[in-house]
């Protein structure tokens, strides 16, 4: 019989308990020599992604056990970019895991207000994959990390505290992973989306517009921002329908605790430089700079 061994995406099977005869007393407990402990601690080593755990057995008579491959899923890729990822990995047909994961019968352990549309909970991280691994099953387990990091109480009650639901945190946190220029910027950029949100003013992102278009640039014209779209946040006031990308922790983290300010707008004038501004002649001011060195640098 041909050995297959077990995927990090399919439940452990359950093993029969075996009884062991205890020693006849006290005087015949084993007793770990230093060299004995020394291998306890050693056999306890764990492989570590992203705060996935999964544990590796290994032994010398068994079976070769696969080592398993890394799959990188970074913070703010779309679901396309996911699934295109998931197929090479896998070995699959372009496309494979796209199908799956609008399969009827995939079902996967999304929120209802998602509405089978797993962006936004293809959780990003590093993921072990083996030949045995499944396209159901890895996509399944992404959104299942997800639905466990969106589901705890602290992220719940910042949901509450701020007016929206958790999935609408979702949206948030994906457009400011998508529009915060550095990590550090993250609770500014939150802090623009919520002053926005609390005026009752279009949130004019390009990165929605972008997710649209199914592109990204940091040229947007007077003609795109005239795109028929729910994500057109130029022409439609309030959040998109659903998320831009797939937002990590501290995105997240930002929308539930943003900064404190009064800010309605905000540009990345060159990298590492992000004005952010509540007066908005000024920040056409930094607009006309961007617009400078968009201009010195293509020239």
């Amino acid at each position: 019989m041909t050995y297959r061994p077990p995927s990090p995406y399919a439940p452990p099977r359950r093993r029969r308990r075996l009884s062991l005869p205890r020693p006849p007393g006290p005087s015949h407990r084993p007793r770990l020599t230093r060299r004995g402990r020394m291998a306890l601690v050693l056999g306890a080593v764990l492989v570590v992604a992203a705060g996935i755990t999964v544990p590796l057995l290994l032994t010398r008579d068994g079976p070769a056990v696969e080592q398993p491959r890394a799959l990188l899923v970074p913070e703010g890729w779309r679901a396309g970019q996911v699934y295109t990822a998931v197929d090479r990995a896998l070995g699959l047909p372009e496309g494979t895991a796209r199908r799956t994961a609008t399969a009827p019968g995939t079902a996967l352990p999304l929120p209802a207000a998602a509405g089978g549309n797993p962006e936004g909970y293809l959780f990003p991280a590093t993921y072990p994959v083996l030949s045995a691994t499944t396209p159901d099953g890895l996509l399944r387990f992404m959104v299942d990390t997800a639905s466990k990091r969106f589901g705890t109480a602290r992220i719940a009650e910042g949901a509450k505290a701020r007016g929206l639901s958790v999935y609408e945190t979702v949206i948030a946190a994906s457009i400011v992973q998508a529009e915060a220029d550095n990590p550090e910027d993250m609770a500014k950029v939150a802090r623009v989306v919520h002053n926005r949100l609390d005026r009752n003013m279009a949130l004019q992102m390009d990165s929605t517009l972008n997710y649209a278009l199914d592109r990204s640039t940091v040229d947007t014209t007077y003609e795109d921002t005239r795109t028929e779209s729910p994500y057109n946040t130029y022409e439609r006031k309030g959040l998109p329908p659903t998320p831009i990308g797939n937002p990590g922790d501290q995105a997240l983290d930002a929308v539930i605790r943003p900064a404190d300010g009064d800010w309605l707008y905000f540009v990345t004038v060159a990298p590492g430089d992000t004005r952010f501004t509540a007066d908005y002649a000024a920040h056409r001011a930094n607009v006309a700079e961007f617009n400078a060195n968009r201009g010195a640098a293509k020239g």
